[in-house]
């Protein structure tokens, strides 16, 4: 298993393939992606109990689902440099017949891809029709979903909550990338989120923090943490707390890069802050 240096190595390479693949295009979204670039590398390079080979069923694995599918260009990096489909391909982000389109889809066939997401809200709902899925068939795995904070605001999300603690889903991990930002600002100016610990508890969920969720060693811990808290009658939420824009200075505790591409100086500046560690595609 890769050791701690390793992984923040990989981490590194990742932010340099966001910021790459957002500014090739001019499009994107570089500030959650980079926020939550050490979750998916923690997830997939050492938490997940994942096949080699991919296959949309998933059984007898853990499966992950990205709600918010907006911070794309991280899932592809960690997907590519993780052995799903050759790192090469990250040049082709949000081109014409590209299978990395802005938000993940399923019909271009991409490894690693279970559901189109994008449009927010839905991606708890599709796991806990998995995680039920894998009790049905006497499959032990775990089931991962990822969201957004402002997410959050999707009423689909709190019927999906009810029905999750309703029916003792325990088998599903839910994380809520708690930054404090969506693309219109601030969450607090937007719609504040309220307690968020007190509002998943009263819906009979098991609920955890991570609070250092851009500390590798923290959020492998913490995920760890909330594997051996499942299969006891209720689901479990993490809220993990992060910076959007994690890495690069400029980006950082600002709804600004939410879905902005950087041009080629400031480029050079975040690729500057993130020196390459694994090798650039």
């Amino acid at each position: 298993m890769p050791k701690t240096k390793q992984l923040e190595d990989f981490a590194t390479q990742v932010r340099r393939d966001i910021l790459r693949q957002v500014h090739k295009v001019n499009s994107g979204h570089p500030g959650g992606s980079l926020g939550c670039t050490e979750f998916f590398v923690a997830l997939y390079q050492k938490v997940l109990d994942r096949k080699d080979d991919f296959d949309m069923d998933g059984i007898g694995e853990d499966i992950f689902f990205l709600s918010n599918g907006h911070i794309s260009p991280v899932y592809y990096s960690v997907l590519a440099r993780s052995g799903y489909f050759p790192v090469e391909e990250l040049n082709t982000f949000r081109l014409i017949n590209s299978r990395l389109q802005g938000h993940p889809t399923t019909h271009e066939g991409l490894p690693g891809i279970r559901i189109a997401s994008g449009s927010l809200g839905q991606g708890m709902s599709v796991a806990i029709g998995s995680a039920i899925a894998k009790k049905l068939n006497n499959d032990n795995h775990l089931v991962y979903s990822l969201h957004g904070d402002g997410e959050l605001q999707e009423g689909q999300i709190w019927e999906a909550a009810m029905y999750a603690a309703g029916k003792k889903v325990d088998n599903l991990i839910s994380t809520i990338d708690y930054n404090g930002q969506q693309i219109d600002g601030s969450t607090d100016d937007v719609l504040p989120m309220g307690d968020l610990k007190a509002k998943f508890e009263a819906f009979g969920w098991d609920v955890m923090e991570i609070k250092e969720g851009n500390n590798i060693s923290a959020v492998i811990e913490g995920l760890n943490e909330a594997k051996n808290r499942t299969g006891k009658g209720k689901p479990v939420c993490i809220l993990m707390h992060t910076v959007m824009g994690n890495g690069v200075d400029f980006m950082m505790h600002t709804h600004a890069w939410h879905g902005k591409a950087p041009n080629d100086e400031q480029l050079a500046i975040g690729l500057e802050q993130n020196p390459e560690t694994l090798g650039d595609y």
